[in-house]
């Protein structure tokens, strides 16, 4: 080798080396800066998830969850909204949630339960769905009632005193007088001689019914009432006309049917007619005014 090379390959070794320091402080810096930016990041997500959390707590804890103490004072109150009670008074439900604390927990975590279950011991209701809403936290209460279908009168001039209910519940006047909207059989009785409608079962209320819907059918004119105050001797007023059934038994549907035969008589009459006698199984006959 001559002495000429020499010198050149210690040149270009001494070039390699310095390039080589060079890119080893390059990588360093960049290393050095990843995992700045790193550390960075975790810092900045772990101030995220703590100010999540701050804000989630300020959330939870805001005075538009909570319902104000005065909440069940009035069927006015802001916090409240009864709905679908045209039975039960709104006061008598105000009552009933009076009689249980103002949730003093966030509406989220208040159970309904105990609402639900006092305001479900009024007679005329069924059953009760309770809707939870916030900003501000109120309630909203959906009332079912049960249908009436039977109204007690001691006579057809005085106002009914009682009502029975799908599924034979009795009622008092306490829930009276019923909305006009509904559609009742009116029955005249005193609760005496032998048949007390107190002690009157479902069953003995969809007879009265049937018999009710069977003489409306068959007359084609409206009912205006039954009178059972001679549980042996019953009377049945639709428009105009007055029909003497007799008792109220497995026959009385028989002696129904007879009608249709039976009315086109009466408009060739020319005297006033006093009532339809069907009491009798195998005859029918007009009772006219003496």
């Amino acid at each position: 080798m001559s002495e000429k090379n020499i010198p050149e390959n210690d040149e270009y070794n001494e070039e390699v080396v310095k390039n080589r320091i060079r890119q080893y402080k390059q990588e360093r810096s960049v290393r050095r800066s990843n995992l700045w930016m790193r550390r960075l990041k975790m810092l900045l997500r772990f101030l995220t998830i703590i100010a999540l959390m701050f804000l989630c707590y300020k959330l939870i804890r805001m005075h538009q969850w909570y319902m104000s103490p005065h909440a069940f004072d009035s069927a006015e109150s802001p916090y409240l909204e009864i709905l679908n009670n045209k039975i039960v008074p709104d006061y008598y439900i105000i009552a009933a949630l009076r009689k249980n604390e103002v949730p003093k927990v966030p509406i989220y975590m208040f159970n309904t339960d105990e609402i639900k279950n006092t305001i479900m011991q009024l007679d005329p209701v069924e059953n009760v769905y309770i809707r939870r809403f916030w900003f501000p936290a109120r309630l909203q209460i959906i009332v079912q009632e049960r249908v009436p279908v039977l109204t007690i009168s001691p006579d057809e001039n005085v106002e009914p005193i009682a009502f029975f209910t799908k599924g034979g519940k009795l009622i008092g006047r306490d829930f009276l007088p019923l909305d006009k909207s509904f559609k009742t059989i009116k029955v005249l009785t005193y609760g005496t001689k032998g048949d007390d409608y107190r002690n009157w079962d479902k069953s003995r209320v969809d007879f009265i019914e049937k018999v009710a819907k069977t003489v409306k059918s068959v007359s084609k004119e409206p009912l205006e009432y039954i009178d059972l105050r001679n549980p042996k001797d019953v009377y049945i007023q639709i428009k105009n006309l007055s029909i003497r059934l007799g008792e109220l038994d497995d026959t009385c549907f028989k002696r129904i049917v007879r009608l249709p035969s039976i009315m086109p008589q009466i408009q060739t009459l020319d005297k006033k007619i006093k009532y339809i006698d069907l009491r009798w199984k195998d005859a029918s006959y007009i009772k006219l005014e003496e």
